[in-house]
């Protein structure tokens, strides 16, 4: 049964929109927060921790939206340009030089700079406890969309929170790959494989009704979204 593995190449079973995916998915949670705060996302400024598979697809995808993506890092240091950084330009830099250092019309800066640049949208796509309680008070993002696993600390999150700051937690906004992960498996049991723009769709469908029941209880019950979040996971679990 190929199903019992995921994350197959397409040669062998594999889903279409699964490279993609979690990036994808994190972006369809920022629209989402977008509409729910208000804001119009064209224009937006993005600063993204972490110019992986992950960031590097959450920053192209913006960049379609019409965000402006003006800091980006990777385990080598960042980059800060505040007039915008094409990030389909810098995808192609760091395949060739393997850093996205030294691009275009940057400023070097490092990787906890990118963290406290003012920005709209700030994407932590990198290592864990990245915000902490010694630089969760310098944020100054409207929007945290938690793309890496436990990139904030619990301390840290209650700063945020008394900030004012938007959190996606990760459970939700890095869900995507996971998500698309099940639906190869349904495609493997079925042995019918979907177009690319169904697995889009579906994928939306799923993070849409979860962002939505995670807002609803964060503000029934006066708590974090991430607090809700796990509040929901537990539920389900128990």
């Amino acid at each position: 049964m190929p199903g019992v593995v995921t994350g197959k190449p397409l040669s062998i079973g594999g889903s279409l929109g699964r490279s993609g995916a979690t990036g994808r998915g994190c972006v369809n949670c920022i629209s989402l927060a977008g509409e729910h705060l208000g804001i119009d996302l064209q224009g937006c400024t993005i600063s993204v921790q972490g110019f992986g598979k992950v960031g590097a697809e959450a920053a192209k995808l913006l960049n379609q939206k019409g965000c402006k993506i003006i800091a980006a890092s990777d385990s080598t240091g960042g980059i800060f340009n505040p007039k915008g950084i094409d990030a389909d330009d810098l995808i192609v830099h760091k395949r060739e030089l393997g850093s996205v250092v030294g691009f275009r019309d940057t400023d070097t800066i490092s990787s906890t700079d990118v963290l406290e640049i003012p920005c709209d949208i700030l994407i932590p796509a990198a290592l864990e406890n990245q915000i902490w309680e010694g630089n969760a008070d310098k944020i100054k993002a409207k929007i945290i969309a938690e793309a890496a696993n436990g990139p904030t600390t619990p301390k840290a999150d209650d700063i945020l929170d008394q900030k004012g700051i938007f959190v996606i937690p990760d459970i939700l906004a890095n869900a995507g790959g996971v998500i698309v992960s099940y639906f190869e498996w349904v495609q493997n049991i079925q042995e019918y494989f979907w177009p690319e723009k169904r697995i889009h769709n579906e994928l939306n469908r799923i993070l849409s009704d979860s962002f939505w029941r995670v807002l609803e209880l964060s503000n029934k019950e006066k708590v974090s979204m991430k607090m809700a979040a796990y509040c929901l996971a537990v539920d389900r679990v128990a």
